[in-house]
Parts: structure tokens; C-alpha cells; sequence
């Protein structure tokens, strides 16, 4: 190994420890910390983001990546030394002053949106939004996009992505989903997911999920499960990867699909090949791969007949004696049912992608300037209206529902849907090898995590997202399979 690979390799090794660091403190934040202690741990996240900024942005950083780019290095060293300069770019293009001030502020920003959200009161948000807003806008620019600045942020979420493929992707998804709700709702068959709200205790939903996100092979010696508001999973690093959900006594579906969807999260992050541990490549290689993975888990696996044939006795011994006289076919059209919800993590299946799409549609418009901050409440109200048939009541059920905007992370909500598409593709090729459903209903999961491991986990980030998938499947992306899986599903469970 030569001086330059082992000075570059310790430097990464610095750079993922404030990675480390602030990603436990971002755990923190949202689970444990006291309301008083908010606004102090946002300046630490700032200060030490400052920090790890700064020797992705060094000279002595630039140096190794023009001196390791003409060396003959390892393919790890190689792949490293690209990402690298990537962040090098993309960190080097905004002034450090401002990019401190903009990470203190989203941490900021996600205190006061928890605060109004609880008061369903826009109107505290609003003035952090205009901000985080204005300064995305910036971070567009100093990357040279002047035209449509939307697309350089999508960039930090799905590299390589762009407008033109959302926008056929999306509008082909619309026209199908619209179609398919409408042909539900004239439909003849009724499902009364009512059935499933009764009450069920915290502690037996919380030891049913941990029974299931051990059968899908979450190493609990690497990783724990806590309660948030907004449900999420981290990887603080390989061996240490935290799930989060949160319950609803009335409603186990919350906690159930939740922390199945963050679970499938959270066995990306562990199953990552150890030759990356501590590199720039030890984290998925995009967060639509990185989606594509927790919805595998919770719809095509969570929400399959497959799996409540082989767990509905499992299910019963956790849940109370109420749930005992349930047929099982009214359960299982009920966890299926179609029904627009306002709520995006609340949302059924099929529903769900008109949500990100609406999100995607208001912030491009945010972006390019086609929409005012104090406007979102109205437009996000009338886009439900005309997607989904519903209103929101108030601002806590409408656009003070997610996190992601008031932390900063505009760009981010496509790659929920993308990572929809992504999984239905994973789905119908991992189904040529592997009886996918009669592996479910033995209860044996792990061919099916082997299989993602070995085609998509142990990757990291040594391959870019759309050159994964065609690798994967043998094409780029392809909302065909998605649109087919739903149609099919749906039309047997709705008779259509």
C-alpha cells in the first residue's frame, strides 16, 4: 500500500467517525433528548458537520484524490477516490460559513415543526421552510444549475437521476394508480379494515415486531428497536443500525408495517461487505435502492397472503383475545384495503405513490420558483383533493406530516416512489430464482435476504443506483412491474 492510499484511507476513517457521531446525535434528537436540550445539540450537529466538511473540502483531500486517480489502486481504493471527489464537488461549491448555518438551522427547523405539528399551525414552520427553501435554491446554483435548479438537488438523493425520467415515470404511475382507484371504488366488494381496530397493548405489538424483524434476520446484536414520532432507521455504522417506529394502541398496522419497512432499511446497512467498513462506500448507494429495500420487505413480503398464511398463528399469540374470532381472508383483504388516507405513512399500497407524487409535483414547483412557501398549505390541499378525492382538516393531517422538508431534505420524497419501482423490479427477477412465495409461507426468509445481499446489499455504494439495477435485472427502470403487481393484486382482492 502506498503513503497516499494509506493517508487517504485514514482520512475516510476520519471522516466516517463525525459521520458516526452525528448520526447518534441525530438518533438522539429525534427519540430521547429532553425538549430543553434541542437547540444546543443543533448547534453541536452543525459544529461537528462543519468539521467533517471541511476535510471532505481539504487540500490535503484534493491532493489525494488528483494523486490516487492516476495510481493503479484496488477497486475499493478506485471507487472511494470517485465518491470522494463527488463530495469534494458538491461540499466545495457552498461557502463553509453558509453550509453551517444552513445545517444549524434545519436542526432548528425540525424542533419547531414538532411543535407545529402538534398545534396543526403552519404558520411556526413557515418562516424556517422559506429559508430552508431559498437555500436549496442556492445549493442548485453554486452546482450550475440556473434553468430547472430541481434537478441538482435530486442529484444528492438518486445520482444520476433527472426530471425527464421522473416525469414519465411518475406520469405513467399516476394515469395507472388513478385508474385503479377509481375501478376500486365502484366495485362491488366491500373490505371493512374496522375489523382491525381494536385495541392491542404496546408491549404485545412491540414483541410481535421484534419476533418478525427477527425472522427476517435483523441482527439484534448489531442494531436495536425504539420509539419516535416519526418512524426511521439509521446507520450510526455497520454494526450498530437503529430502527425506530411508533404506535397506535387502536391501529397495530403503524407499528407492524413500520418497523418491517424500517427493518428492511436497517438489513441494507448490516449486510454491507466489511472491505467498505470505514470508507465512503460503507452506506447505500441511493436512497430510491435504499427504499426500494424496506418496501420489499413491508408489501411484497409484510402485506402478501404468503406471509399471514405462514404468521397469522404467530400474530394471535401476541395480540388480544378480541383479534381470535377474525377469518382469515377478512384480515387479509383488510391490511390490503384501498382507502385514501392523508396521512403518506398511513397510506395502502396502492395509494401511497400518489402521495410522493404530490410531494415531488410542490416542491419542483418550491424550487423553480413556480410556488410560494405561504401558498403550499392551498396547493397540497387541492392536489390531495384531485389525487386522492380527500381534504385535509387541518395542517398536522396535511403538509406538517413529514419531517423531511423542515430538515432540509428537498429532493428526497421521489425516491419513495422510486424505490417502489425499484422493489417491484427486484421482486419479479428474484421470482425467476427463488419460489419467492412458497419460501414466505415455510417462513423461511433467508433465501430471500441472501439474495439481496449478494445482489444489492454487500454493494454499498461500489456501483451507481441505475447501473445496479440493469445489472440486477438486465434493464433500467421500468414502472411496468410495479403497475402489474398492483393491478393484479388488487383485481383479485377487489374483483375487478
Amino acid at each position: 500500500m502506498t503513503s497516499a492510499e494509506q493517508k487517504f484511507i485514514q482520512i475516510m476513517k476520519e471522516i466516517t467517525a463525525y459521520d458516526e457521531a452525528i448520526s447518534l446525535i441525530g438518533w438522539d434528537l429525534r427519540t430521547y433528548i429532553p425538549k430543553k436540550g434541542m437547540d444546543h445539540r443543533s448547534d453541536t450537529i452543525g459544529l461537528l458537520s462543519n468539521k467533517r466538511n471541511e476535510l471532505k473540502t481539504s487540500e490535503k483531500m484534493k491532493a489525494l484524490i488528483d494523486q490516487l486517480k492516476t495510481e493503479n489502486t484496488t477497486p475499493v481504493i478506485k471507487k472511494s477516490v470517485e465518491e470522494a471527489e463527488r463530495e469534494y464537488e458538491k461540499f466545495r461549491s457552498i461557502p463553509s460559513q453558509e453550509l453551517t448555518e444552513f445545517i444549524t438551522l434545519t436542526s432548528k427547523s425540525e424542533t419547531v415543526w414538532q411543535e407545529a405539528r402538534e398545534k396543526s399551525d403552519f404558520s411556526l414552520l413557515q418562516p424556517y421552510l422559506e429559508k430552508i427553501v431559498e437555500f436549496n435554491k442556492k445549493i442548485a446554483e453554486y452546482r450550475g444549475y440556473d434553468n430547472n435548479k430541481y434537478e441538482g438537488l435530486l442529484d444528492d438523493y438518486e445520482p444520476g437521476l433527472t426530471i425527464d425520467v421522473l416525469d414519465q415515470v411518475f406520469g405513467q404511475l399516476k394515469t395507472a394508480l388513478i385508474d385503479l382507484v377509481k375501478k376500486i371504488n365502484q366495485s362491488k366488494v366491500e373490505v371493512d379494515s374496522g375489523l382491525l381496530l381494536k385495541h392491542f397493548p404496546k408491549d404485545k405489538q412491540k414483541s410481535f415486531s421484534l419476533a418478525v424483524l427477527d425472522k427476517m434476520g435483523f441482527d439484534f446484536d448489531a442494531g436495536r428497536l425504539d420509539e419516535t414520532i416519526h418512524p426511521f432507521a439509521t446507520g450510526i455504522n455497520p454494526y450498530d443500525v437503529r430502527v425506530t417506529t411508533r404506535y397506535d394502541e387502536n391501529d397495530f398496522r403503524m407499528a407492524v408495517f413500520g418497523t418491517i419497512h424500517e427493518g428492511g432499511h436497517a438489513l441494507y446497512e448490516q449486510n454491507i461487505d466489511p472491505d467498505l467498513h470505514q470508507t465512503l462506500l460503507a452506506d447505500g448507494v441511493s436512497m430510491g435502492i435504499h427504499e426500494s429495500q424496506s418496501l420489499f420487505w413491508e408489501n411484497f413480503v409484510g402485506r402478501s397472503r404468503a406471509f399471514w398464511e405462514s404468521h397469522f398463528d404467530l400474530f394471535k399469540d401476541h395480540a388480544p383475545k378480541s383479534f381470535e374470532a377474525i377469518e382469515f381472508d377478512h384480515f387479509y383483504r383488510a391490511i390490503n384495503e384501498v382507502k385514501p388516507s392523508m396521512i403518506r405513512i398511513e397510506a395502502d399500497e396502492l395509494t401511497y405513490s400518489l402521495h410522493i407524487i404530490i410531494r415531488y409535483e410542490l416542491e419542483k414547483e418550491l424550487i423553480n420558483g413556480d410556488l410560494a412557501v405561504k401558498d403550499l398549505p392551498e396547493a397540497w390541499n387541492q392536489k390531495m383533493e384531485d389525487y386522492l378525492g380527500i381534504k385535509p382538516a387541518n395542517d398536522s393531517e396535511g403538509l406538517l406530516q413529514d419531517i423531511h422538508w423542515s430538515a432540509g431534505d428537498i429532493g428526497y420524497f421521489p425516491t419513495y416512489a422510486l424505490g417502489y419501482m425499484y422493489a417491484a423490479q427486484l421482486h419479479a427477477k428474484m421470482n425467476d430464482e427463488i419460489d419467492i412465495d412458497n419460501m414466505i409461507r415455510l417462513g423461511d426468509f433467508e433465501p430471500l435476504k441472501q439474495w439481496l445481499t449478494e445482489n444489492i446489499h454487500r454493494h454499498g455504494k461500489m456501483k451507481k443506483p441505475l447501473d445496479l439495477i440493469r445489472d440486477v435485472t438486465g434493464e433500467g427502470l421500468n414502472p411496468t412491474y410495479l403497475i402489474d403487481y398492483l393491478t393484479n393484486k388488487y383485481t383479485d382482492i377487489y374483483q375487478l
